[in-house]
């Protein structure tokens, strides 16, 4: 795994992370953060649903998610919103 991603552990849970050289800061995957801080069985469906009830409501997410392949536990590269 490149030295820019790394796995960061919260209570025993991984977090995956991405190092921006341009900004100079770490992001994580709101997927891993969500499935540690709820205990989501499904983190996306978690996120997908709260990214819409917030627009209902006609509030805004304070920054454009963006969507990075990110390795999973497996190896496989998978898209991880951050």
């Amino acid at each position: 795994m490149p030295q820019q991603e790394a796995i960061k552990l919260f209570e025993q849970a991984k977090i995956r992370t991405v190092w921006d050289e341009d900004q100079e800061k770490w992001f994580f995957s709101i997927i891993d953060v969500i499935a540690v801080l709820k205990e989501s069985e499904n983190p996306r469906k978690y996120w997908s649903v709260l990214k819409t009830r917030l627009k209902n409501e006609g509030s805004e997410l304070a920054t454009n998610c963006s969507q990075l392949k990110l390795q999973a536990a497996d190896g496989k590269r998978t898209c991880a919103t951050i």
